[in-house]
């Protein structure tokens, strides 16, 4: 009777650690499909990004082809010009500003489009070269207060020190040009940014007094009229 006893107790358990053991089989059996399906997922979002990569890759090494072909050019058409010579530019049989010294370089409005092309682009190093040819070349040509204007601005977040004297020379030399307001009031913005709030001041009035119907001198009196904190 006792061994009977003994028999179904451990034949109870021998079917209560079967049972466990299918249980733990199962979790195990479950916890592999997830993670070959998390492997999965993962293989596929790294083959994508790989993808992605080599995409950008692609794109960088076409800009960077493009930037030197643009460079190319501009070597080109500078060493085909003839030697300068001292002297204003003066206005060709067409009507466009020729290089000193004679037909062949680069006219100002040339210089100028690529150069803006190439800051526009991200390039300001490049952008600024083609804008200081033009500014030597043609000193008196009406695009001289654009090209200042632009190296100001090719300087203006990386180095606004260096902006400074450009818009200065906008403000100077062009006065009657459309960029002089814009010059004096990115002055003023600039003085600002170095908490020279009297310089500021002084820029945005002589936007004020210098340009009165212009957009900016509307901008400086807002900046004028602000309290001070």
């Amino acid at each position: 009777m006792e061994a009977a006893r003994a028999d179904s107790v451990r034949a109870a358990l021998l079917a209560e650690i079967i049972a466990t053991q299918r249980e733990a089989l199962d979790s195990l059996a479950q916890l592999q499909r997830r993670f070959m399906s998390f492997q999965g997922t993962m293989q596929s979002d790294m083959t994508s990004v790989q993808r992605q990569l080599v995409q950008v890759q692609e794109l960088t090494g076409q800009s960077q082809q493009r930037l030197t072909e643009l460079r190319r050019q501009v070597d080109q058409r500078l060493s085909q010009a003839p030697p300068t010579v001292s002297g204003a530019a003066q206005p060709g049989d067409s009507g466009r500003m020729v290089a000193p010294g004679g037909a062949g370089g680069p006219t100002a409005r040339e210089l100028h489009d690529l150069s803006l092309q190439q800051l526009r682009r991200g390039s300001p190093t490049t952008a600024r070269a083609g804008f200081t040819q033009l500014v030597n070349d043609y000193p008196s040509d009406p695009l001289a207060a654009d090209a200042w204007f632009f190296i100001g601005e090719s300087w203006e977040s990386t180095a606004p020190d260096s902006a400074v004297p450009a818009y200065e020379r906008v403000a100077r030399d062009h006065q009657d040009s459309r960029r002089a307001p814009t010059a004096l009031y990115r002055l003023g913005l600039l003085a600002e940014r170095r908490n020279d709030r009297d310089g500021a001041r002084l820029y945005f009035q002589r936007v004020v007094a210098g340009y009165p119907q212009s957009d900016e001198a509307e901008l400086a009196r807002a900046k004028l009229n602000t309290p001070e904190e």
